[in-house]
């Protein structure tokens, strides 16, 4: 195990919300801690858009910083919590004006424009269901995910429009309205003028009544083979938003946070645009992509305090010859919070090392809303560790004995199915149109995750790997991510992707692929000289056998690598969906 990092008092600089981890898990209430949010007024139940903006304008946040947005050509927008209630008001009535009612789907198709977030939270007050897609998104999987979700609206940029939506139309008869956020004047063929629209909406709206149970928002997320599964998420979710912005993101009134991740991708939306607000603190968003002069500027300019992204940027900017706090003021960052996926040890230790802070690794999925298992402010950590559940999850370890049965793995050390107990707030009701697949996910009372972890003794979870991408080798389950961490510490690889390839042997050897660091040269020697390494770290039984340099591996937007693509291509079989691929146009 690498050492643990330990965390005490003096290196505070705010005392953390969560002080006593097992004191609060002991004493945890969901229904206490729905009565630190507000409900929409006169009992009429909980909507996510009201407890984000609307309460705040009541009080003393009214004024105050909601959304700084930074284009990437330099401007500069500010919105506080009286704008953004004005524009979200104006919104959810152009969509009564258009007929967009309670439960009906309205999509957004665009980059992190100021728009976009003002969709999210009028369409969340006229109870309709936000729905985003990635930008970068090509015209089959938009097909896919509008035809599926059935949207009604859909709101996008004149370029997207023309260049993605156009040629579908006719394929979208459920499809009634394009909102284009850059055109001055309406298109004709329900092509229309979101500007020209909300001037002439009021800024006066009265949200419905909003059982907590109903439809808010749906996310699509992709499989390995098969269609897009969409993922429906109710208003009670914003518990589960509020409580990890409180108890692992740690925010305080004052703070500025920055989540760099899009809302095409659920971290973007959960945490980009709901749970900052809800906790009333300033929210930055940054309408470019990685570049991480720009992003260590940001982080100096904003004086950003609370700083989330993921494990690919991560990675990235540790290949980078760039001295961060030597050329940049970050003394106000007091948190970095990460996840996509599990972040190895070394990344965790970087960030000790280099930014004079550590990474605060977690861990959920779109299927869970929000994040289920982290790595605290005042909690010891263990470099590549997922953390500890969140107070109010349920989280353990199981084995399958049949189609119906599972038992809970009690010792220490043991690999098996990652397992959450059903009934936090922001559970994934269902997967739309798709009841069968859904009811799939759930054995004998347990939520199972399609993760592989451990436990150790005091109660860490540990990744292993996605079921679907553990590799058996002459008889040892391996976990790509084990080996994947292994290779990172050496001082020439700056990422790693493990699969398993057919061995008429041993049933499947152990291949990598290996990304270098700038200025570092593959070669046959170095190849040896990282078989090697592994081998004195992993020993030779888990070990690669093989090892390929690649330039770039493929990882899908939210970062994940993308094992089942590295291996289709080694294989020469079908790649899949490539919805989500990070090069996707």
């Amino acid at each position: 195990m690498r050492d643990v990092i330990r965390k005490s008092s003096n290196s505070w600089i705010v005392q953390p919300n969560l002080l006593n981890y097992d004191a609060t898990c002991a004493r945890f209430s969901w229904e206490e801690i729905r009565l630190e949010l507000d409900g929409l007024p006169s009992g009429k139940g909980l909507n996510i858009a009201h407890e984000a903006v609307d309460r705040h304008v009541k009080g003393p946040k009214c004024d105050h910083l909601a959304i700084r947005w930074l284009g990437k050509d330099g401007k500069v927008l500010d919105f506080t919590y009286r704008n953004l209630k004005k524009h979200s008001n104006r919104f959810a009535n152009v969509l009564g004006q258009l007929g967009i009612n309670k439960g009906d789907r309205v999509f957004a198709l665009a980059g992190r424009i100021p728009d976009l977030y003002i969709t999210a939270l009028g369409t969340l007050k006229n109870t309709s269901i936000f729905c985003p897609l990635f930008s970068a998104f090509g015209p089959e999987p938009l097909y896919q995910r509008l035809g599926r979700g059935d949207a009604k609206v859909v709101m996008t940029t004149e370029q997207l429009y023309k260049k993605k939506i156009a040629g579908l139309r006719d394929r979208l008869p459920q499809l009634q309205h394009v909102l284009l956020a850059d055109v001055d004047e309406d298109m004709g063929d329900g092509v229309r003028s979101l500007p020209k629209l909300m001037s002439g909406a009021s800024s006066e709206f009265t949200i419905p009544s909003t059982d907590p149970e109903d439809m808010a928002i749906l996310h699509f997320t992709s499989g390995t083979t098969g269609m897009p599964k969409g993922a429906v998420h109710v208003h009670n979710a914003v518990l589960t938003h509020y409580i990890t912005g409180k108890y692992v993101l740690d925010f305080h009134p004052e703070d500025i946070f920055w989540c760099t991740a899009d809302p095409g991708w659920v971290t973007g939306s959960s945490y980009g645009i709901i749970a900052p607000l809800v906790h009333g603190i300033t929210n930055i968003v940054d309408e470019a992509d990685f570049d991480a002069e720009r992003w260590y500027s940001i982080l100096e300019k904003q004086k950003v305090s609370i700083w989330y992204t993921a494990p690919t940027a991560i990675r990235m900017l540790m290949r980078m010859n760039i001295k961060p706090t030597e050329k940049y003021d970050l003394s106000q960052l007091r948190l970095i919070h990460s996840v996509g996926e599990p972040l190895n040890p070394e990344a965790v230790i970087w960030g000790q090392r280099v930014l004079g802070l550590p990474i605060h690794d977690n861990w959920w999925q779109t299927e869970t809303g929000g994040i289920m298992i982290a790595n605290y402010p005042s909690v010891d950590i263990r470099p590549g560790s997922m953390g500890l559940p969140l107070p109010g999850i349920e989280a353990a370890i199981v084995h399958r004995l049949d189609e119906n049965t599972v038992c809970v793995v009690k010792e220490p050390g043991v690999e098996g199915d990652l397992a959450l107990k059903p009934g936090w707030p922001s559970m994934f009701r269902e997967y739309l149109h798709d009841e069968k697949r859904y009811l799939k996910c759930f054995v004998g009372g347990w939520y199972i995750t399609g993760d592989l972890a451990k436990c150790d003794a005091d109660g860490y979870f540990w990744f292993v790997g996605r079921a679907d991408d553990i590799i058996k080798t002459s008889g040892h389950m391996v976990g790509p991510f084990e080996v994947e961490s292994a290779l990172m510490e050496h001082p020439a690889v700056s990422e790693a992707g493990v699969i398993g390839k057919p061995d008429p042997v041993i049933g499947e050897l152990v291949k990598a692929f290996v990304s270098l660091k700038q200025g570092v040269e593959p070669s046959d020697r170095l190849r040896l000289e990282l078989l090697g390494f592994a081998r004195k770290k992993l020993g030779s039984a888990v070990a690669p056998k093989e090892i390929q340099f690649i330039g770039n591996l493929p990882k899908t937007r939210s970062g994940k690598i993308m094992r089942r693509l590295l291996k289709a291509r080694e294989l020469g079989l079908p790649e899949g969906d490539l919805s989500t691929l990070e090069t996707s146009e």
